[in-house]
């Protein structure tokens, strides 16, 4: 029995200090590149959404929950990483439909660019923060590179044992949390840097979306119809990646045959009254705040009067789980624009 016991101790202490490890060993993504940390974040807001958002960049810096909430009463979410492939999008809808059932999916049709997978570093920020479950497992299997293995997402550890020489003070902080680095799947960026001299899209040999991008979307499509979900999709009005207009009569096309909307944000920038002088941080790949409140304004009238989605103001539960967000947006507004002030960039030396 006593050795019994000891071997069970033995076990578990290496149990123990393998997960240990792999806690302390994992990207904690606080700092520098925050995209990381979002999709985990999902899993936090226990409140039911109405809209859920689901694609690449083009909506998590484009679209603010807290504005659609606080002007339309819209409980939404964005379910977004960087550069996440039209698969991946595909799996999170139906993660996100096995936990709850909005009343519309809005996936930006950017992705559908992307035949085949293409990066690990995009691929993990879009996978491990996820919940394990047959979706997550179908994502990897579909997303990975050529160099990429499977053990390696089961086991983390593997992949990133070799990051003991870069650990810092951040790595052990987090180890066991997160603080929340988005607002409902947000990321804001209150500064400015114009549009000017945005390169015209060159020409293309093939302007053919691929086939593999065609079938995810077909899954996604039919995913939604049999949940009595509807699929909104959109293109958001920023200036580049360019988005060609064989590209857009494809999408277009597709929505007519399948019987969805499709919203092209490029043709509504004078209705939005987007000043790319002012209301993007990059020049023109995204929407800075003031450009995101400008597009939430008009999605969520569109959301409002041709979706019939609710306004849920003065449910008690959701204004309680608003107010926090909204004092988390305020907040991070304040710290912002004073490091604008103070240094020139929204983050202070120490953050990044």
């Amino acid at each position: 029995m006593k050795k019994f016991i000891s071997i069970i101790l033995a076990v578990s202490i290496a149990i123990s200090g393998l997960v240990l490890a792999t806690k302390l060993l994992e990207p904690k993504y606080m700092s520098g590149i925050l995209e990381g940390a979002m999709i985990e974040e999902y899993y936090d807001d226990p409140t039911d959404h109405n809209v859920v958002f689901i694609g690449d960049c083009e909506l998590y810096e484009n679209i603010s929950p807290v504005y659609l909430w606080e002007n339309f009463g819209i409980n939404s979410y964005i379910r977004g990483s960087a550069q996440q492939l039209i698969w991946q999008s595909y799996y999170l809808a139906e993660d996100t439909l096995k936990r709850e059932h909005p009343d519309v999916i809005v996936f930006n049709v950017l992705s559908m660019k992307y035949n085949e997978p293409q990066n690990e570093a995009y691929n993990r920020m879009s996978i491990d923060g996820m919940k394990w479950s047959l979706s997550k497992v179908n994502n990897i299997k579909t997303s990975m590179t050529e160099e990429e293995h499977f053990i390696d997402y089961v086991f983390p550890l593997l992949r990133y044992h070799s990051r003991w020489s870069d650990l810092n003070s951040e790595d052990f902080k987090y180890i066991f949390h997160r603080d929340k680095v988005s607002f409902n799947g947000y990321y804001m960026r209150v500064d400015v840097k114009p549009a000017e001299d945005v390169p015209e899209g060159k020409p293309l040999a093939d302007y053919q979306f691929g086939d593999n991008a065609y079938t995810y979307l077909d899954k996604l499509t039919k995913l939604c119809k049999d949940n009595d979900v509807k699929l909104v999709l959109v293109k958001a009005p920023t200036l580049y990646p360019y988005w060609y207009d064989q590209w857009d009569k494809q999408i277009e096309d597709y929505a007519k045959a399948n019987d969805l909307t499709y919203i092209n944000f490029l043709n509504l920038q004078d209705e939005m009254g987007l000043d790319w002088s002012k209301d993007t941080y990059d020049g023109g790949l995204h929407l800075n705040l003031a450009g995101a409140e400008k597009m939430s304004e008009v999605f969520g009238e569109i959301l409002s009067t041709d979706f019939a989605v609710p306004d849920r103001r003065g449910e008690e539960s959701l204004e309680k789980y608003w107010d926090g967000v909204k004092t988390r947006y305020n907040t991070e507004i304040d710290r912002q624009n004073t490091n604008l002030k103070l240094y020139g960039t929204v983050h202070a030396p120490e953050e990044n």
